[in-house]
């Protein structure tokens, strides 16, 4: 059964109240604050919605790059060593590709509002 309001909506609800109605009442460091829980929830409520698609992105990239099966972190503790021992480096094929799709997939979750991030995104929607 599918609960009513999801937590995304429940996060985003509480998000809406401080930034909307909390936060014009408030002035200094109390109004900066709620600003950070602000931001906070609002990552948090995009980590819910995009990190499980995020992650498995991800870890079919790291799968395909290494050429083996394992854990998201085991893979990625693979792929640091294999760097770290000169064993892949970004001429490695596949290998920058792999780094920029993580990096805007976290960023899309982190800071969706950053301007090389939206100058990124757009590049690709080019070139699909």
């Amino acid at each position: 059964m599918h609960e009513q309001p999801s937590a995304p909506e429940l996060i985003q609800a509480v998000a809406d109240f401080l930034r909307d109605d909390a936060l014009p009442k408030l002035d200094g460091l109390t109004a900066f604050h709620a600003r950070v829980a602000v931001n906070v929830l609002e990552i948090v409520k995009r980590e819910l919605e995009m990190g499980p698609r995020a992650d498995a992105a991800e870890l079919a990239g790291l799968r395909a790059l290494l050429g083996r099966d394992g854990s998201l972190d085991a893979l990625n503790q693979d792929l640091c060593a294999r760097i770290a021992a000169n064993e892949m480096s970004l001429e490695s094929p596949g290998l920058l590709q792999h780094l920029l799709r993580v990096a805007l997939g976290k960023l899309s979750v982190d800071q969706p509002g950053y301007s090389t991030y939206q100058r990124l995104v757009s590049s690709q929607k080019e070139k699909d």
